[in-house]
């Protein structure tokens, strides 16, 4: 049988290296190459061009772009891919100069998403983005036809063309936008819902790949997809963890962040990532072993800044601790230990530390616990189970006046208890 399946895409990535950049421009290719990777293409070369600014009609200029068409050639590579978000014009004047195609890092991203999307919800955020990040750039696509001047009986076809584009993704746009606020309505009264149940959440937030579907199948025997690429993970997975005390916590896994995320692609997924607002602690998970971690915390801070999440309680958590060897490593973990007092190191891979971050969730939901010593009647019993399962129970005693509860409990349920107590006593005066 013949292979008719394409071969992947060859693709030649720039990058500009400029004054006060985050990340050094060679790291940020490296991290672009996974991402081509993720895309299913191939890297076939690769140019790190110094500017002050990115050039305003080719991002990087003519001179460049001529050596871009010579690597091309050479090496056989059909796509350029930019490490920016490329304004419309620059992508059509660089595509212009090259004779190649070209996408940049937003479109790259946006890619991905969509490869890996694989619920309804997921699906309508991403093709949301897409469309939000090629309304702009619709002219480039129909310049070719619409060459022929303008006024009263010169239009061309091309115009006409782009307007009804246009105008078919505006309509789209708007069904989608309506389909997103359906879909936040339905996890709002999903968060309601749980809510109710009064069980403290834990969200895992990151850096794209940095283990966190792995931490959470470690922490509470999940089977979540684990994969070592980019955006494994897009729709939230929560999963009930047992404490060692007895009683459960949620925990939480999330989209990862990562530089130069396109705000498209953060504003479509705003729903998603609004399960972060009812969480009662952020578990921010590094990737310990990462040259630019430092540079990462940030990115996933300022993320967390523009969801209006900055002030909520974390936990610095630095994952894949096993590959801190040697006495180069165990001065890295004291340096971060000092820098970041409180922070849990651990190794979902191997388990290390696995168990002192389960104890520390527990300690932390337990923080917010109210102590009780109450007295329900016996046709209440149905509460010690339920604080068996979100609580602490300590001590049960049974005597004629019904069961006594020690326990240490989240405040909705000792309210509960103390009011289901107070009526007992109540009924008894009376």
């Amino acid at each position: 049988m013949k292979d008719t399946s394409e071969p992947p895409e060859r693709a030649y990535l720039v990058a500009l290296d400029q004054p006060r950049a985050r990340f050094d421009a060679d790291d940020s290719l490296d991290e672009l190459a996974s991402l081509v990777e993720a895309a299913g293409g191939v890297v076939a070369g690769r140019a790190v061009q110094q500017r002050r600014a990115p050039d305003p009609n080719t991002w990087v200029g003519k001179g460049k772009a001529a050596e871009i068409v010579t690597e091309c050639a050479r090496l056989g590579a059909e796509l350029v891919v930019a490490d920016d978000e490329l304004a419309p014009r620059q992508q059509r004047g660089l595509e212009e100069l090259t004779g190649r195609r070209v996408v940049d890092r937003s479109a790259l991203i946006l890619d991905i998403f969509a490869r890996h999307a694989r619920t309804k919800e997921g699906r309508v955020q991403v093709e949301l983005a897409q469309l939000e990040y090629q309304l702009p750039r619709l002219r480039g696509i129909w310049k070719g036809l619409s060459r022929l001047g303008g006024g009263i009986g010169t239009r061309g076809p091309g115009e006409s063309l782009l307007e009804t584009d246009r105008r078919v993704i505006e309509r789209r746009l708007i069904d989608l936008r309506a389909r997103l606020a359906e879909v936040q309505r339905q996890r709002e009264r999903s968060r309601l819902s749980r809510s109710r149940d009064g069980l403290f959440l834990a969200a895992l937030v990151g850096y794209t790949n940095v283990g966190k579907s792995t931490l959470l199948n470690a922490l509470a025997g999940a089977t979540v997809l684990v994969a070592d690429q980019p955006f494994a993970t897009l729709d939230p997975t929560t999963r009930r963890m047992a404490l060692p005390g007895g009683g459960a916590l949620l925990v939480s896994d999330t989209v990862g962040f990562i530089n130069k995320l396109p705000p498209a692609l953060i504003a479509a997924f705003r729903a998603t990532l609004e399960e972060l607002n009812d969480a009662d602690l952020l578990v921010h998970v590094v990737d310990v072993g990462h040259p630019n971690l430092h540079e990462r915390m940030i990115v996933v801070r300022e993320t967390l800044a523009s969801l209006d999440l900055a002030s909520r309680e974390s936990l610095f958590v630095f994952n894949k601790a096993d590959t801190l060897r040697g006495a180069e490593g165990e001065a890295l973990r004291e340096a971060l230990g000092a820098e970041f007092p409180g922070a849990v190191f651990v190794s979902a891979q191997t388990g290390e530390g696995v168990e002192m971050l389960r104890d520390r969730l527990a300690a932390i939901a337990a923080s917010r616990w109210t102590k009780v010593d109450v007295t329900v009647p016996y046709n209440e019993g149905g509460l010690v189970q339920r604080v068996r399962e979100r609580g602490s129970l300590r001590n049960t005693e049974y005597s004629e006046a019904g069961i006594r509860i020690e326990a240490d409990v989240p405040a909705d349920l000792a309210a509960e208890l103390t009011a289901r107590r107070t009526r007992e006593v109540s009924s008894g005066r009376r």
